[in-house]
């Protein structure tokens, strides 16, 4: 299934995706400070995070041709990132060997399609780099995720305890059309 490129409502926002930058550690510290933004995902994290999974970043792309690019509104202001990337073979849970496809979005760009245009952009690249299928996993609460993966045309494969034990997720799949 190739997912529709535009909302019946109104048209996708503009949207640029960059490898990351040392200087887009900051500004995901920043923009990712939210609690709210960093519910499903353990709380907001300390800048060296940031330094280090932005670096990650990096690697991945110059080695795969992919990674979790820096998301850039039609302004070109920082808004969060989106992308796919290798699921850690260093957890012990999870779709180990998967590629995972990811967004996530400071609280101002919520609700404005940048998240849908962005990963349209994200499984096109990933295609090009002949990624055969991806995966999301997203905490069950997450609505907003959900809607997305949905949205993509991405299918519910799975529904598991998150480590810890009081929580849910689901992990999505999409086949990448080749041909």
């Amino acid at each position: 299934m190739t997912p529709s490129p535009s909302s019946p409502t109104r048209p996708l926002p503009a949207v640029q995706l960059r490898v990351p930058t040392d200087e887009d550690a900051h500004a995901w510290h920043r923009v990712f400070a939210d609690p709210d933004v960093m519910e499903f995902l353990g709380g907001p994290a300390e800048l060296s995070a940031y330094e280090e999974f932005t670096a990650r970043q990096r690697m991945h792309d110059a080695q795969l041709g992919y990674c979790l690019w820096t998301l850039l509104d039609g302004d070109g202001a920082v808004i969060g990132f989106t992308g796919a990337q290798p699921w850690p073979r260093e957890k012990e849970w999870g779709p180990v060997g998967e590629i995972e496809i990811g967004w996530r979005l400071g609280r101002s760009a919520w609700g404005r399609g940048y998240a849908y245009a962005a990963a349209l952009a994200t499984l096109g690249r990933v295609r090009e780099a002949g990624v055969p299928r991806v995966v999301a996993m997203i905490n069950d609460e997450n609505v907003r995720s959900i809607a997305v993966a949905e949205r993509l045309g991405m299918t519910l494969a799975e529904r598991f305890l998150l480590p810890g034990g009081s929580r849910y997720g689901r992990r999505y799949e999409l086949a990448l059309d080749q041909g």
